[in-house]
């Protein structure tokens, strides 16, 4: 059977070349895949059978593009890493009668206050939220919650609007800022939460759900800078990480609380003085090229399991590899012109532990740090390296870092 006449997975969204491109690679290396996207394939043209251009932010668009491949071909499932074409992905794979969670358990996840709600109500560790839509609302919230406070976009993600607020005189510039990522997330939820800072180191479970049944593979070790935003600049995943044990039964509790069923899971939570707590569930694979990181530490691929539970298969959880790997990702030193960029160390025989160097600004091109700056005008570039422990990765990123030059003109 050729490969065009095969069953096709439909991935949506989730196309870009530099976070998400493995997973798009990893997805087709087992499956025929087709695309809904906002745009015609471009650099992934080579992977794809089919496809169809559609709004993935809107259901009916989705769903509507999903049924004309439908016509055309044989399907076998429905996927998404991308946050933001979780809900339309639901109906659609629903529509299709295909694995998938469902739109409710979708929204939930999506609008944080929900999340929060039924964490409460499900006794999972979590934190005091209360959902806002103007200032003063926020400060009679911050004032009975108590400093500090986090104020976050219901259904946002990557940290837009996300600040800590440590006094009432910080109230207003805060909820200005918030307020602005609010105006741009999603549609599964509205306003603002206020909701209770939760102290101690930063990281998350990645998770794997099949059948309503929840494995905890990998944890992540996470690096915040630009207080008070909660910008994420390294991630570190090493196998048998000792905080699995204590962490998994809190991001199994928390995936079940939320009625997510299958797929992969990102579930970001907090190590206070009190235990671990939950910040939030991402029901698809974590940003930051984390999936990459974790099939360099395990050996488990996490797009491929994905695409494996989303076409009813049973995915292979098996590790083949056992080490650490860990990703740097590179700001400027101030905002401006980037005038210098330079790192003489390249991936290759001499440095086998460099993984993958990648650049995302030029020399000559503007760049601007947080808050002011995103994702794209922020970050120059990353670095990812492989070693024997967390240890030791951080050494050969430390040694990285020496050796980069990187310099500004206002």
């Amino acid at each position: 059977m050729s490969r065009s006449t095969r069953p096709l997975l439909i991935v949506v969204g989730g196309t870009d070349p530099v976070y998400r491109g493995y997973c798009v690679e990893r997805a087709a290396a087992a499956y025929p895949i087709a695309l809904i996207d906002t745009k015609p394939p471009s650099w992934q043209q080579h992977l794809v059978v089919d496809h169809e251009v559609a709004d993935t932010h809107d259901p009916e668009a989705v769903v509507a593009a999903g049924l004309a491949l439908a016509a055309r071909h044989p399907i076998a499932g429905v996927v998404t890493w991308d946050e933001y074409t979780l809900v339309p992905t639901a109906e659609l794979a629903a529509r299709l009668h295909m694995p998938g969670n469902s739109a409710a358990a979708m929204t939930a996840c999506r609008d944080k206050a929900t999340s929060r709600r039924l964490f409460a109500e499900h006794n999972v560790p979590s934190a005091t939220s209360t959902r806002v839509d103007n200032l003063t609302e926020a400060e009679a919230a911050a004032i009975r919650t108590g400093f500090p406070v986090v104020f976050k976009p219901s259904s946002h993600a990557a940290s837009i609007g996300v600040v800590r607020v440590d006094t009432p005189e910080e109230l207003p510039a805060a909820w200005e800022f918030a307020a602005a990522g609010a105006g741009e997330q999603g549609p599964e939820g509205s306003g603002v939460l206020v909701e209770e800072y939760l102290s101690g180191p930063e990281i998350s479970v990645e998770c794997v759900t099949q059948h309503g049944v929840t494995t905890a593979l990998a944890v992540t070790r996470k690096e915040i800078a630009f207080p008070p935003y909660f910008e994420e600049v390294g991630h570190t995943v090493s196998a048998g990480d000792p905080l699995l044990p204590e962490v998994a039964p809190v991001a199994v509790q928390a995936v079940r609380a939320l009625g997510v069923t299958a797929g992969v899971q990102h579930v970001e939570m907090r190590l206070t003085a009190s235990g671990p707590r939950i910040i939030e569930v991402n029901s698809r694979i974590g940003g930051d090229l984390i999936g990459q990181l974790v099939r360099l530490a395990t050996g488990l691929d996490l797009p491929r399991i994905a695409a494996d539970i989303a076409c009813g298969q049973i995915p292979d959880l098996t590790p083949t590899a056992h080490t650490t790997a860990a990703i740097k990702i590179v700001y400027p030193p101030a905002t401006g012109t980037l005038s210098t960029r330079n790192l003489a160390i390249r991936p290759g025989p001499e440095y086998p532990w460099l993984h993958q160097v990648t650049w995302l600004r030029d020399v000559g091109e503007r760049v601007v740090l947080p808050p002011a700056g995103n994702l794209d005008t922020s970050r120059v570039g990353f670095l990812i390296v492989t070693a024997d422990s967390s240890e030791a990765a951080q050494g050969s990123l430390s040694f990285l870092a020496d050796a980069l030059t990187l310099s500004v003109t206002p």
